[in-house]
């Protein structure tokens, strides 16, 4: 369990400057982290499971995209709690994931747009499942790049 605290505090990486201390410091301790992380988590399989299942409704495509994009942007948030966000972010915007993180984040949007103001279903359905399959790329890239560290 140390092991875990150290790598998720960023503590196992090498030394790092007093500015990139201070941006990557985070008020909250191990625990509170830990359960905000699986609030979130909980969360989002929650709204996407809700989403799944408003779909088969008269009227339900624009429900499902936005639950199903509220789930995956509370599975981001999770991992915020467990990383921190400056580092989260640092990670997304690597050289290896940013274009997965790019097509990723603009799904999100194109998502809402379709199904809210653009009233797409269609159009709506597609960018959910590039979320789906730009969300599964990025965390692919993930643990590669944690296999090849």
């Amino acid at each position: 369990m140390e092991k875990l605290r150290r790598v998720l505090s960023g503590q196992d990486d090498e030394e790092q400057g007093l500015t990139a201390q201070v941006l990557d410091a985070s008020s909250l301790s191990f625990n509170t982290r830990l359960k905000w992380f699986i609030i979130c988590f909980v969360a989002g399989i929650f709204f996407s499971i809700l989403g799944t299942g408003l779909l088969w409704l008269p009227g339900g495509v624009k429900l499902f995209a936005v639950f199903y994009t509220l789930g995956n942007l509370a599975a981001l948030a999770s991992t915020c709690f467990l990383m921190g966000p400056v580092k989260q972010l640092k990670k997304m915007f690597e050289k290896t994931r940013v274009l997965a993180t790019v097509i990723m984040l603009l799904c999100l949007i194109f998502t809402l747009c379709a199904a809210l103001w653009w009233h797409k279903k269609g159009l709506a359905l597609l960018f959910c499942i590039l979320q789906f399959l730009s969300m599964t790329w990025d965390a692919v890239l993930k643990c590669c790049s944690s296999l090849l560290s």
